[in-house]
């Protein structure tokens, strides 16, 4: 006769080997000695119950925020140096939002492979291959000449794959370093790289433009930065247990297949939800991100400020205030939302969502206003976009940190990889795309007014999304609490594989095939 429970403590006492930790990994993961039960010392490394030193986990978070500031500096390049390239290639509007949106779609069909080999495989060694062949395709970017537009379209289309091997397994990696407040803490820092991320890609972009005098130096900067990425991803950073530093210790969690996996995460309202929510922070994010620098240069143009751009290189300064802007906002937007959190917990479990809500409704206004006064003031232009994009900015650790505690472990790189796909897929995959054939449909001439009047238009989009997006994620604080009760508190199902001992060996066997 053999209890369930007693299953558990059988093995427990015959077999503790890389089968029966919480999550079956390969055999690299939390390198180091394991526990074999015969009182051996344990070395520095194996204090914590991930398998890796306090110190070595912070030097982890410092490796991979450094890999993600240079994962969205590469990203936002592009849009630093549009105006020459549009001047370079002769595109309209419509083929430059190509550029971000072919990016955008092979990073988010290829996210679901690399979530679903991130709960399965080694996910360091993963990112090492992603990093490096994202840095190599980057580099070949920046020798295509003026009559092959459409394979500029190709490497940055390639550029995704590298950074889906990455952005949907490092947040897995912290989650599996820290708990609670420590691991909002370090998720915060590791967002932090976003905004400063895109903000140094304007900045990184125009500067080398002008400098160099042609666009294509801009993009030879961070294919250097990333192989010195990839050597500390390979030499620094040691991979965690998968789970095991928040395991429960009176059950062992298992895997499931991944139709498994995708219907538990559709039966989740507070992840579905928030997922949605953060869709339309991706879609108004992205669609600022490509076009704001040409707005505003535009309505330079259209005021007199400036001259039209008939030669390259352009005139890039739009690009670098608004970079600055961004590093800027995106440090108080992302501080100001973790510390708003921090405070309303103590009032309420429903904290997060409400600042994620708050954080949209709030920008929405000033998001029309900054589109609006473009003609009228550059300066109340600029401090409108300021405030707008501080409050969008409160959601990016929010929302992560949200997805971590109302979903298992052992789905958390799928949770990653589905919410990425749906986000890009509904938000800036379309949106950069969406408002060049807008504002191209609304433009009755090619004069500079019609330009400037039709690219504004398009752009009040914007603030109509973020209205929707505060909605979601007012939906989501009704659900909230009963899914991170139920992610904490999960058991597995009495059909799923359990761990029973067999000639020395464990073997996984469903619950029903063993004699009660």
């Amino acid at each position: 006769v053999f209890p369930t429970k007693g299953v558990y403590s059988v093995m427990s006492r015959t077999d503790v080997s890389a089968d029966t930790t919480p999550f079956f990994s390969d055999d690299n993961e939390g390198e180091g000695p394991t526990d074999n039960g015969v009182g051996s010392p344990q070395p520095e490394e194996e204090e914590s119950a991930s398998g890796v030193s306090d110190r070595r986990a912070k030097v982890t978070v410092i490796v991979l925020c450094y890999i993600n500031l240079l994962n969205y500096m590469d990203r936002f390049t592009v849009a630093g140096v549009l105006p020459d390239i549009e001047q370079f290639f002769s595109i309209s509007d419509g083929k430059s939002g190509l550029l971000q949106t072919v990016f955008i779609c092979s990073y988010m069909f290829l996210a679901p492979l690399f979530g679903y080999l991130g709960d399965r495989c080694n996910r360091k060694s993963i990112m090492c291959v992603g990093i490096f062949f994202w840095s190599l395709v980057t580099l070949a970017s920046s020798f295509i000449g003026k009559e092959h537009f459409w394979a500029l379209l190709l490497t940055r289309g390639l550029v995704g794959v590298g950074e889906a091997s990455y952005s949907t397994i490092a947040p897995t990696i912290i989650a599996d370093l820290f708990v609670k407040e420590t691991r909002t803490n370090m998720l915060s820092i590791f967002y932090f790289a976003i905004p400063v991320g895109s903000g140094m890609g304007y900045i990184v972009g125009s500067k080398v433009n002008d400098v160099a005098g042609d666009w294509h130096w801009a993009l030879r900067v961070t294919p250097g930065l990333g192989l010195l990425a990839v050597f500390l991803l390979f030499f620094v950073v040691q991979e965690p247990k998968r789970g095991a530093i928040e395991a429960h210790p009176e059950h062992t969690l298992h895997r499931t297949s991944w139709m498994t996996d995708i219907k538990a995460l559709c039966r989740n309202p507070s992840f579905i939800l928030s997922t949605f929510g953060f869709t339309t922070v991706a879609f108004v994010t992205g669609s600022l991100a490509l076009w704001a620098p040409a707005f505003l240069f535009r309505a330079g143009v259209f005021t007199g400020e400036k001259q039209p751009c008939l030669k390259v290189p352009c005139d890039n300064s739009d690009s670098v205030i608004f970079g600055i802007i961004t590093v800027v906002t995106g440090i108080l937007g992302v501080a100001s939302g973790v510390q708003a959190s921090k405070k309303l917990r103590t009032r309420t479990s429903r904290a997060d969502p409400l600042v994620c809500a708050a954080g949209l409704l709030l920008a929405a206004p000033f998001l029309y206003l900054s589109i609006m006064f473009a003609q009228a003031s550059t300066v109340a232009t600029y401090v409108f976009i300021f405030l707008g994009e501080t409050f969008l900015s409160m959601n990016w650790a929010v929302v992560a940190d949200m997805l971590l505690y109302v979903v298992i472990p052992t789905r958390r790189s799928t949770a990653e990889a589905f919410q990425i796909v749906l986000s890009h897929l509904l938000g800036d995959a379309i949106s950069p795309y969406l408002i060049g054939v807008v504002s191209d449909s609304i433009k009755k001439s090619d004069s500079y007014m019609w330009e400037f009047r039709s690219l504004q238009m398009s752009l009040l989009l914007c603030s109509f999304v973020a209205v929707v997006g505060g909605a979601f994620f007012l939906a989501t604080a009704l659900f909230i609490e009963q899914d991170r009760h139920l992610a904490e508190n999960y058991v597995p199902s009495d059909d799923a594989p359990i761990i029973v001992p067999k000639r020395g060996r464990s073997t996984k066997v469903p619950v029903s095939s063993v004699l009660i």
